[in-house]
């Protein structure tokens, strides 16, 4: 028996990997998180399977499903939104699985942040611009480590994602403004890659009144730093003539010979 804990993608059904998708469709055991995950996720589970929606479920009810199924000898697809490694709260499921001697899986999925990235149109790093993603979070009910503050990060002045931070926006802003500046870019994907994604952009001193007017306060990603408008950077060395690696060696320009 094995829980396989499935990164179901930001929103899009066809953006599960088809690893994710075979397993749902195996599995005689699905419990997904349905505030988040599309139903349609799930809607390829065997007529037989037990489909459980664990968006009012606690901790303790989860594991209870999951120890049926073990002692059943069932196997569990376990389907998380974006990919389970980031702000899935899948940590202390596995620890207390570890605990009970469960074998589980981790099937990784598309993340939000790469989604609403793609929505935009943009790289997220970009040569001699920006070479570092920093993934956190505005500090909410769940306090961040001291050197992890908004503030501290934002000194680095790299492209910042920040997840489960939309209703924080005015702290957000205020922790950002000192390093990046009022006029940095910022962009907000709500629901990024489904039919109701909805895309507010701006800067650090007028985003909090555009998310405002556009009422988003959920299931948005917001993304922070000059490479979402800027044209000014330096091209990649990969395609580069005079660069070489494994797969092309440097070509060199032809010396002219005296006649």
């Amino acid at each position: 028996m094995r829980v396989y804990i499935i990164g179901a993608g930001p929103g899009d059904p066809k953006l599960i990997t088809l690893r994710g998708a075979e397993l749902i469709a195996s599995c005689p055991v699905v419990l997904y998180t349905g505030s988040l995950v599309p139903a349609e996720v799930v809607a390829t589970a065997a007529k037989d399977a037990i489909v459980l929606d664990s968006s009012s479920m606690t901790l303790d009810e989860i594991l209870a499903v999951i120890v049926r199924a073990r002692d059943a000898g069932q196997d569990v697809a376990r389907v998380h939104t974006g990919d389970p490694v980031l702000f899935g709260s899948t940590a202390e499921q596995m620890r207390r699985m570890q605990e009970l001697g469960i074998d589980y899986e981790i099937i990784p999925g598309v993340s939000s942040f790469t989604a609403a990235a793609a929505a935009l149109g943009r790289e997220l790093t970009l040569p001699e611009l920006s070479q570092t993603v920093i993934l956190t979070r505005a500090e909410g009910r769940t306090p961040m480590p001291d050197l992890e503050k908004l503030e501290s990060l934002a000194t680095h002045r790299s492209t910042l994602c920040l997840f489960l931070s939309i209703t924080l926006l005015r702290d957000v802003t205020a922790s950002l403004i000192p390093s990046y500046g009022a006029d940095c870019p910022v962009a907000v994907v709500h629901k990024a890659s489904c039919a109701d994604q909805k895309i507010v952009t701006g800067t650090l001193g007028n985003i909090r009144e555009k998310v405002r007017a556009a009422g988003l306060k959920s299931q948005s990603m917001i993304i922070v730093g000059h490479v979402l408008t800027s044209t000014s950077f330096a091209n990649s060395k990969l395609y580069d003539p005079e660069f070489s690696h494994g797969f092309r060696r440097a070509v060199k320009p032809p010396v002219e010979r005296e006649t």
